[in-house]
């Protein structure tokens, strides 16, 4: 009778605390900048479990001030500790996702490309699930394996640490993202036309252009 209380127990709570991330492509991770920025108690929660989520965080830790450390955006993962694993993509190219959805709950979700500076999504999400993302145990295929194409985006995207490619689900009060830092290279400015020259001669120690 007490394996049946605790296996109900364990269940109820499996219905009210999801958890995913993203397998790849290859996300931020916490590292010394986070811990600055975030405090360490943040960066400890992560390690124990990177498929938690910032609202299981904050109930028994305080908000970290958010001009350092923004826990709703890539988690508050820093920049600065993923410099060296910066992805370079061209527009067109074919983006592979895998997600790994430990404990599934009903949500929406998406995958869009985010300013960090602003916190703004840059046009459209690239793939979006209005509702019903991760409803059940064995969650669609499309859902934890898909892809995405990166758009044009001009000279938005081309220094490094501006943009990020977001996961993003949100169900039942709780918030998952993953974040892919990445550059397009801004597209080279048109050549300037030769001067034109007229028949005119140069005249020693002068030119007439």
């Amino acid at each position: 009778m007490r394996f049946s209380t605790v296996s109900s127990a364990l269940g109820l709570a499996s219905l009210v605390s999801a958890h995913g991330v993203v397998l790849k492509p290859a996300s931020r991770k916490p590292g010394d900048a986070t811990t600055e920025a975030c405090g360490r108690a943040m960066v400890n929660f992560y390690k124990q479990d990177e498929t938690s989520y910032p609202e299981a965080f904050l109930r028994s830790n305080p908000l970290p001030d958010r001009n350092k450390c923004n826990l709703f955006l890539c988690k508050g993962y820093q920049f600065a500790d993923n410099a060296a694993n910066v992805q370079s993509y061209k527009p067109g190219d074919s983006v592979e996702y895998e997600v790994y959805i430990r404990i599934p709950h009903s949500g929406y979700a998406n995958v869009s490309i985010v300013d960090t500076t602003t916190n703004k999504v840059l046009g459209s999400p690239l793939v979006s699930w209005a509702s019903g993302y991760a409803a059940s145990s064995k969650p669609p295929a499309d859902q934890t394996k898909f892809s995405v194409k990166i758009p044009e985006l001009g000279a938005q995207c081309a220094t490094a640490g501006v943009c990020v490619l977001q996961w993003h689900w949100f169900g039942a009060g709780q918030t998952y993202q993953s974040c892919t830092d990445f550059t397009v290279a801004a597209p080279a400015a048109p050549a300037e036309p030769a001067p034109e020259h007229g028949h005119g001669h140069r005249i020693r120690g002068q030119s007439r252009w």
